[in-house]
């Protein structure tokens, strides 16, 4: 099945592999939480065993070699009116959800430290955005 909207996470590669994942997880769960679109069904197993559902659209993986390219990507989404979560350096060090929303709240959209961007909306704009970035390894 083909799907008209696109989900695309995007981390800067020079993170650490954990701070990769974390980011990666965030982000995906914002897409889930906002768009109920794109929820999927349970499974069960033979046994009858019913077990989380996953997000039934693909979750595209790309790299950012450097912040800039995380901020070109972040702008050209905006451009196309796509959704966006983000994920900035000093969550890292946060503790709760509270800390998340006071370290967000510092930065002006040109000053935020963006480690991680994901992205959910028409297909076609998605792959605009992401122009020139390549696959996650």
């Amino acid at each position: 099945m083909t799907y008209s909207n696109k989900i695309a996470l995007i981390v800067r590669n020079d993170l650490l592999d954990w701070q990769k994942l974390n980011v990666a997880s965030f982000l995906a769960s914002a897409v889930a939480i906002e768009f109920p679109e794109v929820h999927g069904k349970p499974f069960v197993n033979a046994s009858g065993s019913q077990y989380l559902p996953f997000v039934k659209h693909p979750v595209l993986v790309y790299q950012a070699d450097d912040e800039s390219q995380l901020k070109r990507a972040y702008a050209r989404a905006r451009e196309r009116n796509l959704r966006i979560g983000i994920y900035t350096e000093p969550l890292f060090a946060t503790k709760n959800e509270e800390e998340n929303h006071i370290e967000i709240a510092k930065c002006t959209d040109d000053e935020q430290p963006l480690v991680g961007l994901v992205m959910y909306g028409d297909n076609k704009a998605v792959n605009k955005a992401l122009d020139g970035l390549k696959f996650h390894p």
